[in-house]
């Protein structure tokens, strides 16, 4: 017997070494793998019947049990039962009066066959099939003229779960079992279907919640979501600065294609006349600001010869300046005149507001059509005439 019990075990963890290899050549990572995770307790009950010469509807006898059972992986599991039987005995002999004459303590295995064959998806499925093998502890009551007897036993059946809810909290079970009296000649243990019971048993199990906050294993996830969060952040955050980049780029073109633009005016324009002429034995400064045709604003290349106005007027605090405005010939009078005023007015404001130049001090008119100079392009201009009296 004791050979036998050392032959059985060594099965027992053969089998339960093949479900967790297969288990992890899945590639499998769960949570809720910890010690007191995946513990559940059920009951069940129903129906014991001797396997052979025996009518199976006359000769069944009533069973209850309870059992304890953790899962180990999502395949592999173990557990401990007791099975109580009613009036077992009176099947083959007489004079067995107690209502519970037997009970079989079982230490078992389970294999979860859907997860060991199409992998485990993270929760239970509503219906799943465990195969069940175990090694067990028999003791029989005394009956008439006997004493109460022990025995070896052996359990081997499927467990059809139906997992319900949606927690998966609780199980559903049928649980068809064969189990064989291990006693045999010369105390030589064995399996013999002449000293075996089918065992029909229906129950319900309720499963522990674990570390994971879940009633059963769930996938791990292989990654920390706050740092995926953080390296999201980063990525918003470059694209930010990118875009920040690309508009200074387009800003810096813009000023490119401007200065470009200037450059090619400053090649293209006339020279600017600036002299100092002696009136009336007075020394007067003029400054020539040109524009383009129909227009009175004053570009940047021009501001220079405004500046120089600005600079001589406020360190020559008794000078005034004459400004006067021209248009080239091409356009209406009416036109002409206007633009030509514009122009003054145009140079006037600027010394006024940028330079702080008081407006007493400055005189701007239109004269229309200039012609100081021999191409008609270059009268676009307005002059300006400083007289200091200081000198």
């Amino acid at each position: 017997m004791f050979n036998f019990i050392i032959r059985f075990m060594k099965k027992i963890c053969t089998l339960f070494v093949m479900g967790a290899a297969v288990l992890t050549a899945g590639a499998q990572v769960v949570e809720g793998n910890k010690f007191f995770d995946n513990w559940s307790i059920g009951v069940f009950g129903g129906g014991v019947a001797p396997t052979v010469h025996h009518s199976i509807i006359g000769d069944t006898r009533g069973v209850a049990g309870l059992e304890l059972t953790k899962k180990i992986t999502p395949v592999v599991g173990v557990g401990v039962q007791a099975v109580g039987g009613f009036n077992t005995l009176g099947i083959h002999q007489k004079g067995a009066s107690d209502i519970i004459d037997n009970v079989n303590t079982t230490l078992f295995g389970t294999f979860n066959l859907n997860n060991l064959l199409g992998g485990y998806r993270g929760t239970p499925r509503v219906f799943e099939v465990e195969a069940l093998a175990g090694i067990g502890f028999n003791h029989y009551a005394s009956v008439e003229g006997s004493g109460s007897s022990n025995s070896m036993t052996s359990k081997l059946g499927l467990n059809a779960n139906f997992n319900l809810g949606k927690a998966k909290a609780w199980t559903v079970s049928l649980k068809p079992a064969i189990v064989y009296d291990l006693e045999g000649d010369r105390g030589n243990a064995q399996y013999n279907v002449n000293s075996s019971v089918l065992e029909l048993t229906a129950g319900v199990t309720y499963h522990f919640k674990g570390s994971n906050g879940a009633h059963h294993f769930t996938l791990a996830k292989l990654y920390d979501q706050g740092e995926v969060d953080g390296l999201n952040a980063k990525i918003n955050d470059l694209r930010g600065e990118l875009n920040d980049a690309n508009g200074q780029v387009a800003t810096a073109n813009n000023q490119v294609r401007s200065l470009q633009q200037q450059l090619n005016e400053a090649r293209n324009k006339k020279p600017v006349v600036e002299q100092v002429v002696k009136v009336n034995n007075k020394h007067s400064l003029e400054s020539v600001v040109t524009f383009r045709q129909g227009k009175s604003v004053v570009d940047a290349s021009q501001l220079p010869n405004v500046e120089r106005i600005a600079v001589y007027m406020k360190n020559h605090k008794g000078s005034k300046v004459v400004i006067l405005g021209y248009a080239s010939p091409e356009g209406s009078k009416e036109i002409n005149d206007r633009l030509a005023l514009a122009r003054a007015e145009a140079v006037r404001s600027i010394l006024v507001k940028k330079y702080r130049i008081a407006s007493e001090r400055i005189t701007a008119k239109g004269q229309g059509v200039g012609y100081m100079f021999e191409e008609p392009d270059w009268n676009r201009v307005s002059i300006c005439t400083i007289n200091d009296a200081n000198k």
